[in-house]
């Protein structure tokens, strides 16, 4: 039986279509191993955010081939769809697919024989727009990433996501919906809705069929799943009547990710995102009406053409005075093709990197405290398979990162807890477990 590895670069996206290529090469008779099994067939699922995925890149090829010299590398992803040629001309790839042709590996791969020259299929962008696969990961029983929408809309400068995934699409409602029914037949207690644009679900062939609150109606009357949460939504795309439905779901748990990017209107304007802070501090001031306990995540970029250092400023102390509970930080990097990359006022990579350490140091602090208003409280803790240091870990509903002594019984089991005080690595400690199926 031929052996195939993966290694996924970026977000739950990739990771979601990931897993749906692994059952594709299942289907068609290969044995999926760990990256370090030698396997015969590796393939690498790309991101293009950053500078730095595409430099990682390189990198897993290198460590593929030190395993497994003569096995077939495959390349995918949006840094494949984005520069295939480029991605051809790094020593030991076999194959590059572009954003239509991935999902169509299995066909393409017809014999494993290395090539001398990387063979690539790619097409244009705009010839998958109206075209939306379906992905879901398997493998962690615990939770999965469940893709719903691709592809954006939104002409933010900074971005080549619409270059490389192309135009909003999704999926219908009734599919999601018996997809989700699957999933919880396989045993799965939590679902993650993925997308690009997530808050964007309901186009398709380019018009508008569907909001993406009557798909969290419908997804709230699955059966079998015990948490649906959401991975990242657009600030104005998140409406009060999606906060106030959350707020009393059976379902969606209270834990929102909401892209901020810069808490400055001038670098908002610059990168031509569709709100302004005023509307975030709106957004965030609801949902903490609605669910006080509520963890409420942010991705902040640092160092945008022309952000000041009284810009910078702005954004941080827009974000020490919001009610948050933790910070994802981008250091800006020139992605080619983008209106970013020709601005002026260009900063400095010493400054950026500054700025970001000043805000990971926010962020820890953000969480510290939002753990810190949790402790002495009654959570359910979904645990996961993890063991490290004879610990397992899992989270609370709003996203509270806890451990317990490792129990294989735990796995994949909602406990109750009482948190009782945070560790020295950030972790919560919690007391002496008891089932919550009664509760249900």
């Amino acid at each position: 039986m031929k052996k195939v590895a993966f290694y996924t670069l970026g977000c739950k996206l990739n990771f979601s279509e990931t897993s749906s290529i692994g059952r594709l090469f299942t289907d068609a008779g290969y044995s999926v191993v760990e990256f370090q099994d030698q396997a015969d067939v590796y393939v690498i699922n790309t991101c293009s955010v950053t500078d730095h995925a595409d430099k990682k890149c390189r990198k897993v090829v290198k460590e593929a081939l030190k395993y497994s010299p003569n096995a077939y590398v495959t390349i995918v992803g949006c840094y494949a769809q984005l520069k295939p040629q480029e991605i051809a001309e790094i020593e030991g790839v076999d194959m590059v697919l572009g954003a239509a042709e991935k999902f169509r590996i299995v066909e393409y791969i017809s014999d494993l024989t290395k090539n001398q020259k990387a063979v690539v299929h790619q097409q244009s962008i705009e010839k998958v727009n109206h075209n939306f696969i379906a992905s879901y990961s398997i493998g962690d029983r615990t939770r999965t990433f469940l893709k719903v929408q691709d592809g954006c809309d939104y002409p933010c400068t900074y971005c080549t996501i619409p270059l490389a995934r192309g135009a909003s699409r999704s999926d219908t409602i009734e599919n999601v919906v018996n997809r989700a029914k699957l999933i919880a037949e396989g045993g799965v207690k939590e679902i993650v809705l993925t997308g690009v644009n997530l808050g964007d679900f309901g186009i398709r062939n380019g018009s508008r069929e569907d909001k993406f609150f009557d798909l969290v109606k419908a997804l709230d009357e699955v059966e079998g799943i015990e948490r649906i949460r959401i991975s990242s939504i657009e600030p104005n795309l998140l409406s009060n009547e999606i906060i106030e439905f959350v707020s009393t779901s059976k379902r969606f748990v209270p834990h929102f990710h909401i892209p901020l990017q810069s808490g400055s209107d001038k670098i908002l304007g610059l990168m031509k995102r569709r709100y302004r802070r005023d509307l975030y501090v709106e957004r965030v001031a609801k949902i903490k009406e609605v669910m006080p306990n509520c963890c409420i995540g942010v991705d902040v970029i640092v160092g945008f053409p022309g952000e000041t250092k009284e810009d910078f400023l702005d954004t941080y102390q827009f974000l020490n005075q919001l009610d948050i509970s933790y910070l994802h930080v981008f250091t800006y990097s020139e992605r080619e093709q983008t209106l970013a990359a020709e601005m002026s006022g260009r900063v400095a990579g010493s400054e950026r990197n500054d700025r970001s350490k000043m805000l990971h140091i926010l962020s820890d602090k953000k969480r510290r405290a939002f753990y810190e208003s949790q402790i002495g409280s009654d959570a359910e803790v979904l645990f996961e398979a993890d063991q490290k240091s004879g610990y397992m870990h899992g989270f609370t509903k709003n996203y509270v990162k806890v451990r317990a002594k490792y129990d294989p019984i735990m796995v994949n089991e909602l406990k109750a807890v009482k948190l009782l005080e945070i560790t020295a690595d950030g972790e919560v400690e919690v007391a002496e477990l008891e089932t919550i199926y009664a509760l249900h």
